[in-house]
């Protein structure tokens, strides 16, 4: 078996869900991957490892951690980095990645990947924190950028140059959410390609799109909000290819966790994907023939 987190395969993927696993198993998809939770499967039995096993035997694997706290001040949870080893140890999996947040305050669990302020006090942290579960795990963490949707006046660095530095200094590499990028800059005012080609992209190593949300703040003003509740939305797709474009085929995942349709559904928006890899890998031939 390959050693953890050796890289997934350059194919689309979608998020693993307990109600797709027979249509999986039986149809046996051309997808390079399935992604879960990682919270969701630290036990050592039950029907959800089982299932995550017998997919494993046929497809890589990317662990998705929603719980440990990079952008946290107090130190990381080391019995929950323990169960995060144990983990990977057990599954193998091609990549591991965590969010650009923090989720706990005071030794209370709050549910929700909240945002920091990007200055240098905040920085030093978050490598530190990024350092210590890379040599936990045994694994280079790919690092999500956030969906956002406020920007603090205390911060001194553009969320891109964060993000740049925290690779630098640790090594880690991005996990680039396309939506995520989208639905910050339209809630901010901001253009999403521009952030994008701020990133270190040559660090990217896997791809996220999903569905958002729209809604209204208090002042009546448009909200999107990432929800992973619908089908990619078609600007996200736009961007999406540019991406592919200017960097080649990478990992991608089609997320979807909230109103989860039928499996049919999910495997169709990763083949739109897997479509649009395909497309930048014949092109690439093309040109290489050519020249």
């Amino acid at each position: 078996m390959a050693p953890a987190c050796a890289g997934l395969p350059t194919r689309a993927g979608t998020g693993l869900k307990p109600r797709h696993v027979a249509d999986i198993l039986r149809e046996r998809p051309p997808l390079g991957f399935f992604e879960v939770h990682a919270e969701n499967y630290m036990v050592d039995g039950g029907p959800f490892a089982h299932h995550l096993e017998r997919v494993r035997e046929h497809y890589a694997l990317s662990l998705h951690g929603v719980a440990l706290g990079l952008g946290g001040e107090g130190p990381l949870d080391r019995a929950h980095l323990d169960r995060l080893a144990r983990l990977v140890a057990r599954c193998q999996p091609a990549a591991f990645s965590e969010h650009l947040a923090w989720s706990s305050h005071g030794g209370v669990f709050l549910n929700d990947l909240l945002p920091l302020p990007y200055d240098e006090a905040t920085l030093r942290r978050v490598c530190a924190h990024v350092q210590q579960a890379q040599e936990h795990l045994r694994c280079r963490l790919l690092l999500e950028n956030p969906s956002t949707y406020f920007e603090f006046d205390a911060s001194t660095l553009a969320e891109a140059q964060f993000l740049a530095e925290v690779v630098r200094r640790t090594g880690c590499g991005l996990l680039l959410d396309v939506n995520n990028a989208w639905v910050s800059a339209a809630n901010r005012g901001g253009d999403a390609w521009s952030y994008i080609a701020a990133l270190p992209l040559h660090a990217v190593g896997e791809v996220h799109l999903a569905g958002f949300a729209c809604d209204r703040d208090a002042d009546g003003a448009a909200l999107l909000v990432d929800d992973h509740g619908s089908r990619v939305d078609a600007a996200v797709w736009a961007l999406y290819t540019r991406l592919i474009e200017r960097i080649g085929p990478v990992p991608t995942l089609v997320e979807w966790d909230n109103d989860v349709p039928a499996w049919r559904v999910l495997r169709d928006e990763a083949l739109r994907a897997q479509e649009v890899l395909t497309r930048s890998r014949e092109r690439a031939e093309e040109q290489g023939v050519r020249a």
